[in-house]
């Protein structure tokens, strides 16, 4: 059997907060003994719940990092009942390099799962957070957003599951984050997905899509920040109520929420994010840009409800998301 190389530099099972490193051996041009460090902390405190707090699942994503940095900077083990584990950005080479999937093999963590543990570096992350750290944990929590490409109303988020008890207990730790919107998604691809992973381990999961463009906002990391602590305090981590305000419930049933660009060219909005449409209505227009003189191509919402995701950069490509339609609950 081969054995993953990831090595942690600190200790997952003795109480205190530990700040350290996944070492993850990594030869390379400039380094033949190298390695790939990604920042870990653990906080433990005698028995109880363990949560697994992930960002930078995607590397162009600032939310979950920003909260993450900071909960492991300011959380003490006087506050937890448990233990914390908290990986600000999971996919540590895309990160650094602010990209969506990794410079040194272009993977895509998100669509990496189970992983291996003999092959590409983003396979033996993905391997070495299946095989050990989601076996660990009670409650899972990763961060996303938009990226560079694609912008979101601020919503946290559970998966339809094929077991309804666990489904509602996702569900419950969802509302518990108290994004603003409040998500039921039914995964269009849900192959290689860490949240497959996390899911199909029995494990409690909440996801996010708190914004966009490649970068974060005031509002969208104090969101960020706001949600993480607040779901340490249902899973009973953290002490104290769970600090609520209103929150919108949508729901993504099946396909027909998502428009599909079938062109290349240049967007014009004509709905903007958090409003209502009805299906039929034009969300968007595409404009070829190679000349003048030439009509856009038309796209329409395929259901009603409230724009809740568009492409964020200017120009699109042929088969690019180009909006996400949601059903208000």
């Amino acid at each position: 059997m081969v054995h993953n190389p990831i090595v942690p530099t600190i200790p997952f099972d003795k109480d205190g907060v530990h700040h350290g490193y996944l070492r993850l051996p990594y030869s390379r041009d400039d380094s033949a003994w190298g390695s790939v460090m990604i920042p870990v902390t653990v906080i433990r405190n005698g028995d109880g719940p363990t949560a697994l707090l992930t960002g930078g699942n995607h590397g162009d994503e600032y939310e979950g990092p920003i909260a993450l940095m900071d909960l492991a900077q300011s959380l003490t083990q006087s506050d937890v009942q448990g233990r914390v584990i908290i990986v600000p950005a999971f996919n540590y080479p895309a990160f650094q390099a602010g990209t969506r999937t990794s410079p040194i093999d272009k993977g895509n963590l998100n669509r990496s799962f189970p992983g291996r543990p003999d092959g590409t570096v983003t396979e033996k992350i993905a391997h070495y957070f299946d095989s050990v750290l989601i076996p660990m944990a009670d409650v899972v929590l990763d961060f996303h957003s938009g990226g560079k490409t694609l912008d979101f109303l601020p919503f946290a988020s559970a998966h339809v599951l094929d077991d309804k008890d666990q489904q509602a207990a996702c569900v419950a730790a969802a509302r518990a984050f108290n994004a603003p919107y409040t998500a039921i998604m039914l995964e269009i691809d849900s192959t290689g997905m860490y949240d497959t992973a996390v899911e199909e381990k029995g494990k409690i999961f909440v996801t996010t899509e708190l914004g966009g463009g490649g970068t974060a906002t005031a509002r969208s990391a104090a969101i960020a920040k706001r949600g993480v602590r607040n779901l340490l305090k249902h899973a009973g981590i953290l002490p104290g109520g769970v600090q609520l305000e209103e929150s919108i419930s949508l729901d993504m049933p099946d396909g027909d929420c998502f428009v599909f660009s079938e062109s290349g060219g240049m967007i014009e909005p004509l709905v903007d994010l958090g409003e209502t449409v009805s299906k039929g209505d034009v969300v968007a227009r595409v404009w070829p840009v190679a000349r003048t003189g030439v009509a856009p191509a038309d796209y329409r919402a395929r259901r009603s409800g409230i724009l809740m995701a568009r492409h964020f950069p200017g120009l699109i490509k042929s088969g690019d998301c180009l909006a996400v339609v949601a059903a208000v609950v």
